[in-house]
């Protein structure tokens, strides 16, 4: 059953949403990926957000460009942890979407990581799911001395 929900606004994020996904593979963290705009989409995002927890989710990472409204809206529909992932689609290269969701306003929280960071969203979201899941723990552990032996992420 997967732990986390990976949503992106667009197909044409997935290369830049590619990070995420192979980091929770490379952890054992199973996740399932959707595709949902919160501009053309908005009732599919809402009802995702509503059913989340009941379908077994315990963290929603979403990546989205420009205006990047998404991560904000999930986080006003779901009580789950949400990552946002400001992705540089626009010509301001990230900075809009990075303060769409940093700028959130009191009451409706997404954590946010750096623009195009999708690997440190899917690795907040396992330093999450290890405070709860003992496997994610170890998986976490053993990312962490790789990384001190000088391997890439």
């Amino acid at each position: 059953m997967p732990l986390v929900g990976v949503i992106m606004g667009s197909q044409t994020d997935a290369p830049l949403m590619q990070g995420a996904l192979d980091t929770l593979k490379d952890l054992g963290i199973e996740y399932e990926v959707s595709v949902l705009s919160a501009h053309r989409t908005p009732d599919a995002v809402r009802e995702y957000g509503l059913n989340a927890r009941g379908r077994g989710l315990e963290v929603l990472i979403a990546g989205a460009g420009g205006s990047a409204h998404l991560p904000g809206v999930l986080a006003s529909w779901s009580d789950l942890p949400v990552i946002g992932v400001p992705l540089p689609t626009s010509e301001l290269k990230g900075v809009d979407a990075l303060y769409s969701m940093c700028q959130m306003p009191s009451g409706v929280p997404v954590a946010t990581v750096g623009i195009g960071g999708a690997r440190n969203a899917a690795l907040l979201a396992a330093r999450i799911l290890a405070i709860s899941h003992g496997d994610v723990h170890l998986a976490l552990d053993s990312h962490r001395k790789r990384l001190s032996r000088g391997s890439k992420p």
